[in-house]
């Protein structure tokens, strides 16, 4: 049995058809979880509460945790690390290999590459945050008291990803005849990762034994890309003219008055004032494989 914390989410619907080419025995575990394979296996279980998330792992050979909280610090601070010690305490007790997929808030702000051997250096309190619960999971591997995993993956860009930041400021925007926009400045290097990508590489990396107790990048686009080039593929792909909207920090942060995500999403802005390159090259060296190209990975998200 394959156990996903966190199911309905973007990462969790990719990794799931991924994973069928391994297993035909997926359990779906949220608060209220959807199938996304006809066999899969559906528990319900709040991962704040330590008796449904044993009870959800029990029987589990591997479990991924992919689970989202809403965008507030307050509730990242108090449940994160909550939902971290039970999901660990569960797979000791049940002998469960634990993969964790992670964001790059715990890098801060890097000059150059991000790789798997980049400190942890948060500058935003939600990087602090992610910081503290991926060094949770590592002092335990290290300890010998759990077989685990972290993957990585820098920002998303997807078919259905509604959550990424892509969605709401181009796709939704090209299909609504608007300008799309952009946060920070257009002009500097932003990595994305490609969901389809990144649940591929999570379901690899689980289902090969020696990748375990190690940290990776998911598959990702070596390509850099700036975000006036993301819109303009965009606008391409969907033949409209190239206009773009930026929206430079004090418009974010005045929007945020109204709009509480991009309230919270202020302290993170460091990411589209600066180049943000992610590496994957870990990953593509283990496996032979190559990433989407943008252009289809953009062509096939406006779908």
């Amino acid at each position: 049995m394959q156990t996903i914390l966190g199911a309905n989410g973007i990462i969790a619907q990719e990794l799931s058809k991924h994973l069928l080419k391994y297993t035909d025995k997926i359990r779906q575990v949220s608060r209220h979880p959807k199938k996304v394979n006809p066999s899969d296996e559906l528990v319900s279980a709040d991962l704040l509460n330590f008796e449904q998330t044993e009870k959800a792992v029990a029987g589990s050979e591997i479990v991924y945790l992919t689970a989202g909280l809403p965008y507030d610090i307050k509730l990242w601070r108090e449940q994160w690390p909550k939902v971290m010690r039970n999901v660990i305490d569960a797979c000791k007790k049940h002998n469960s290999k634990l993969v964790f997929f992670d964001n790059v808030y715990c890098y801060g702000l890097v000059t150059g590459l991000m790789t798997e051997e980049t400190p942890y250096n948060p500058i935003s309190k939600k990087g602090e945050v992610r910081a503290r619960i991926a060094t949770t999971l590592l002092d335990e591997i290290s300890a010998g008291n759990l077989t685990g995993m972290i993957v990585r993956g820098a920002d998303f860009y997807g078919p259905n990803a509604l959550l990424s930041l892509t969605y709401s400021t181009v796709t939704q925007k090209l299909k609504a005849n608007k300008s799309a926009q952009w946060i920070g400045d257009p002009k500097k290097i932003h990595t994305f990762t490609y969901t389809p990508d990144a649940g591929k590489s999570v379901a690899m990396l689980a289902n090969s034994p020696t990748a375990f107790n190690q940290t990776w990048h998911a598959l990702t686009s070596k390509e850099e890309i700036t975000g006036e080039q993301y819109v303009r593929i965009a606008c391409e792909i969907m033949n409209k003219s190239y206009k773009l909207q930026v929206l430079p920090k004090f418009g974010v942060r005045a929007i945020g008055l109204f709009v509480p995500v991009l309230r919270e999403f202020v302290e993170m802005m460091y990411q589209f004032e600066n180049d943000y390159l992610f590496d994957s090259t870990k990953f593509e060296n283990k496996f032979d494989v190559q990433s989407t190209p943008y252009k289809e990975g953009i062509a096939a998200t406006l779908k």
